[in-house]
This record gives structure tokens, C-alpha cells and sequence, in this order.
């Protein structure tokens, strides 16, 4: 997934209202950014870190610069954006990049299904039971090398557990990926101290069948792809 134009340099001022950040471009410009993450945001989000923006000449735009990666100590990298996962996941099933769901050739995004719910992607292929893959952005790390989930209490991520695992209940299958948007990770978990209830949905989802994956991502100023697979730990006492 490449960038649509070059992205410029500058530093974090502050985030508020949970969409805007305001930034210091390397050229000494003061400007506002679109942050496109709702999340907590939890250490990607302190005065003074290293941003990069993707600037825009739309005139619907209100304004001029979208937030997209902070840079990292170490030469690592994080992404924010949380809409681009999706798009990312999409191009790695399109290439058959993601081995357990390779034999798929039909793919559509956003479908609705469960009870009042749309699922990011519904695979098929003759002969192979519908799948329902969901996708979750991750770039919360606390400790160590481990990514984890969620950064924030989100009801909406452990109702579609229930949905996922209702789906597996009628004979297609489920399959969960977490998509870490960073690359100073190695190993995922579940943040069961920030919501212990989505926590408890995810390993009761996993355990009536629900598949879940993880990747990594190849992050630079030029564009975000999926990496290779990380390993997933479920146990609370992990």
C-alpha cells in the first residue's frame, strides 16, 4: 500500500479532540493535521515526536495534512492510521500472501452480517465454506516486543467476537487478523487489564472456532505492507 504523494517531516505539538493534531513541520510551518485514529493512541501520541504527514490538494478537504507514521527510536516505525490496515489486508489477499487464506479467489469488503454488524472482508470459492475475516489495527506496545489489543475499551470489538463465532456456529468460518502497524514487535497479546470483557470474548471466540492471525508490517515513508506472520498468545497469563 504506497502513499498517494511524498510525506514531509515535522514534530507532534499536541493531539486533541481525538482527530486533530497540531504539528511543526522541519520547515519551521505550524500546521493542523487530520489524526485518522479515534484510538487512545497510547505513546504515539507525545509532544515532540517525530511525525510524518501526507499532505493534500483537495479543496474538500478541510485540511491540508493527514497524519500517517511517527518515527521510532531504534529506526523503528509506527502507523496510525487506522483505516489503512484494511487496505493493506485487502492487497495481501488479493496476492495470496496470507497462506490460510490463499485458496480464496472471491473477495468483498463490508458486508453485512450478525445482527447489526458488516464484516471487513467475506472470502469465497467454490467448494470451501464462506469465510468471514475481521480486521483490527494494532500499534499499542507497553513492554518488550509485545503488540496488544486493544488500546482502549471498544464494546463494538467484543460484539463482533460473538458475531465471528456465531458465524462458525453455522457452519462457515471465522477468521480474526490483527494487523500491528509497528516494527519494534515480535510477539501479540491480548490487553486484558485495559478490557478485560473483549479480552474474555476474543478467547471464548477462539475457542468455538474462530482462526486468528497475526502479521507484522513493512513500514517506511513511502508505504505500509504486510509483513511475515507473528505469534499470538491468548492466555491471560502469558
Amino acid at each position: 500500500m504506497n502513499f498517494e504523494v511524498p510525506l514531509v517531516r515535522g514534530r507532534l505539538t499536541r493531539r486533541y479532540n481525538r482527530f486533530l493534531a497540531d504539528v511543526t513541520l522541519d520547515t519551521g510551518e505550524e500546521v493542523v493535521a487530520h489524526c485518522p485514529n479515534p484510538g487512545a493512541m497510547l505513546g504515539l501520541k507525545d509532544p515532540g515526536l517525530p511525525v510524518w504527514l501526507e499532505p493534500n490538494d483537495d479543496p474538500r478537504r478541510k485540511l491540508r495534512y493527514g497524519w500517517r507514521l511517527v518515527e521510532l527510536e531504534g529506526g523503528n516505525w509506527a502507523g496510525i492510521d487506522a483505516s489503512l490496515p484494511n487496505r493493506v489486508v485487502r492487497e495481501a489477499l488479493e496476492a495470496g500472501h496470507i497462506p490460510e487464506l490463499a485458496s480464496y479467489s472471491g473477495i468483498r469488503a463490508e458486508v453485512k452480517y450478525g445482527q447489526r454488524s458488516r464484516v471487513d472482508f467475506l472470502l469465497t470459492e467454490p467448494g470451501l465454506p464462506q469465510t468471514y475475516v475481521e480486521v483490527k489495527n494494532v500499534h499499542l506496545r507497553r513492554t518488550d516486543d509485545w503488540a496488544e489489543f486493544p488500546d482502549s475499551v471498544t464494546t463494538r470489538g467484543a460484539r463482533h467476537m460473538e458475531e465471528l463465532a456465531a458465524m462458525v456456529a453455522a457452519g462457515h468460518r471465522s477468521v480474526l487478523v490483527y494487523l500491528v502497524q509497528r516494527t519494534d514487535c515480535r510477539r501479540f497479546r491480548l490487553a486484558g487489564d485495559i478490557d478485560p470483557a473483549y479480552a474474555k470474548a476474543c478467547r471464548e471466540a477462539h475457542d468455538a472456532g474462530v482462526q486468528i492471525l497475526c502479521h507484522g508490517t513493512k513500514i517506511g515513508t513511502d508505504g505500509i505492507d504486510m509483513a511475515d506472520a507473528i505469534e499470538v498468545h491468548l492466555d491471560p497469563a502469558s
